[in-house]
């Protein structure tokens, strides 16, 4: 949404904590391209997936051999791949769909960032960060490792030399801070000395320098969604925003051109100069009164806004500004510091990782307004006198009558021809991601177990009733006499086998065929009933064991 279209007392930007996400402690969050799955690192290793639609959890992902904490996470283009990295040394790439472990790589160094590479479906190279080493490429298919410059020659001795698979065993470094551009041809790194390097990864090669106001520490350098704008957050307790003055495709190929072009100097101010036609510096972000330091700041979906949280223990502080550097709103939630940012990609949400591991979603605290139902809705402060309209309750109104209808109906609707994608920036060679298929629970064993317990225990206490009803027919009760025999020779089975009544069975039954009935009275006509009802149930198992 652009900033002219906003109402200036309402910005677009959340204001409230909605709701909180919870399973296990979090460490960090990434979201995917449209915003419509959350993937969060846990501290015991584990990677676990919402929905952020039903915020539900749709995957979970698990690695037996991986129990350090996850340091960061991180989304292919199109949302089929998902990389880790962890405390223990490893990068980790998985499947989202099947959940099943890609591949995964020990590292010489702990990896504090880790970031594919944005212009492929399926990436096998990323960039990482470690802790104590310059940042490296790696890739996934041949497990080659390439670290890259993070200063710049002194002198015009060309290039520095490539330095594959092993780490350089100079000092130990700053941690540094890198990113890929847009299409992922440039790798932007931010040094300890306060300069972004534009570097080719293919080469190993420093193509461009920028140096910072100050000279202090990089910390964190991130794009923004369009690739127009690079965030920088320094030691300096300053947040810069530059602008890219190259294109975003073929990058690589403007800057070797800007190379030619600038004869006049040689050597680092040869790149500084061709630096200052790659970044601008646009604005500058710090709060004066108290200088806090700044953590995960990043961009809105749009660009439109930064933010940026406060680095202080004990507090859950968002700073909000707008592009133009007017801070907006300041954003407080519990009293648990702040380690990890994520904005949603296409709508006002934030989400914020507290140091105790719970996930925070804030949202925009939405007014009831009724009359957006219905454009001839009015809003009344008291209650007022309506006189209806004549044709008010009609089924067609006067009024629609004389109206005659624009729309066309033998105009044929186009169902068919799909409208271009806001998200779609490029060739899209594989189906995006969007949401994961949902995963049925299987039913619970226990349950199954209870169910068969009853069953049989139901099935006994039928079987347990055929020796009292040869009894209950020995006390002259109404009780089938001829199923008793039958009963206890099945010994419990549900099938039905066609038997010769016994001889005590034959002897009931003639018994019965003699014995006349005597009138008690009132009492005879009650018990009429029972006598009746034993004929016919004798008749019925009677022609059944005589069938």
């Amino acid at each position: 949404m652009n900033a002219p279209i906003i109402d200036p007392l309402q910005g677009d930007f959340p204001e409230v904590i909605e709701e909180y996400l919870h399973h296990g402690v979090t460490k960090c969050i990434a979201f995917n391209r449209r915003g419509t799955l959350l993937a969060a690192g846990c501290a015991d290793g584990s990677c676990v997936i919402w929905d952020f639609e039903t915020r539900g959890v749709a995957k979970e992902l698990r690695d037996k051999d991986c129990i350090a904490a996850i340091t960061s996470i991180c989304w292919s283009k199109y949302g089929h791949r998902i990389l880790v990295s962890s405390a223990d040394k490893s990068l980790i790439l998985w499947d989202v769909v099947s959940g099943e472990k890609i591949t995964r790589i020990t590292l010489h160094h702990t990896p504090l960032l880790a970031r594919l590479h944005p212009g492929s479906s399926l990436p096998s190279l990323c960039l990482t960060c470690p802790l104590s080493s310059a940042p490296m490429i790696v890739d996934f298919n041949t497990g080659n490792i390439t670290v890259l410059p993070v200063t710049v020659p002194e002198a015009d001795s060309g290039p520095a030399p490539p330095s594959r698979n092993k780490p350089s065993d100079g000092p130990p470094y700053t941690p540094t801070a890198a990113c890929f551009n847009k299409f992922g041809d440039l790798v932007y790194v931010g040094n300890s000395k306060g300069e972004i390097l534009i570097i080719d990864h293919k080469s190993i090669q420093v193509h461009a320098m920028v140096p910072t106001p100050g000279g202090a520490v990089i910390k964190n350098i991130v794009f923004s969604r369009d690739g127009q704008y690079l965030l920088t957050n320094s030691n300096d307790r300053t947040i810069r925003i530059y602008e890219n003055l190259l294109p975003l495709k073929d990058g690589l190929t403007v800057l070797g051109h800007l190379n030619k072009t600038v004869d006049e100097v040689a050597g680092v101010e040869k790149m500084k100069a061709v630096g200052s036609k790659c970044l601008a510096l646009f604005r500058e972000f710090q709060d004066t009164i108290t200088k806090v330091h700044w953590k995960a700041p990043c961009f809105s979906g749009d660009g439109e806004w930064v933010i940026g949280g406060s680095a202080s223990k004990g507090e859950h502080k968002i700073y909000i500004w707008d592009r133009v550097g007017h801070l907006v709103k300041i954003l407080e939630g519990p009293k648990e510091a702040l380690i990890d940012l994520a904005w949603h990609p296409v709508h006002p949400i934030i989400v914020s990782v507290s140091l105790t591991g719970m996930v925070y979603v804030w949202a925009k605290d939405h007014t009831e307004n009724w009359s957006a139902f219905a454009p001839d809705f009015k809003e009344l402060e008291e209650n007022e006198e309506y006189v209806e309209r004549e044709d008010e309750f009609d089924l067609i109104p006067e009024t629609e009558k004389v109206k005659e209808s624009d729309i066309n109906e033998d105009d044929e609707v186009d169902i068919v021809t799909v409208e271009k994608d806001a998200f779609s920036d490029s060739d899209m060679s594989q189906e995006e991601i969007c949401f994961l298929p949902a995963t049925p629970c299987p039913d619970v064993p226990e349950q199954q177990d209870k169910c068969v317990g009853s069953s049989s225990k139901l099935m006994d206490s039928n079987n347990s009733g055929s020796p009292l009803s040869e009894e209950a027919g020995q006390n002259g009760q109404a009780m089938n006499h001829a199923s008793s025999p039958l009963e206890e020779d099945t010994g419990g089975t549900r099938m039905k086998r066609k038997r010769k009544p016994s001889e005590k069975g034959l002897e009931l039954q003639a018994e019965k065929g003699r014995k006349p009935l005597k009138s008690y009275g009132r009492v005879s006509k009650v018990r009429s009933k029972p006598v009746a009802d034993l004929d016919i149930t004798n008749g019925i198992y009677g022609d059944d064991i005589s069938d």
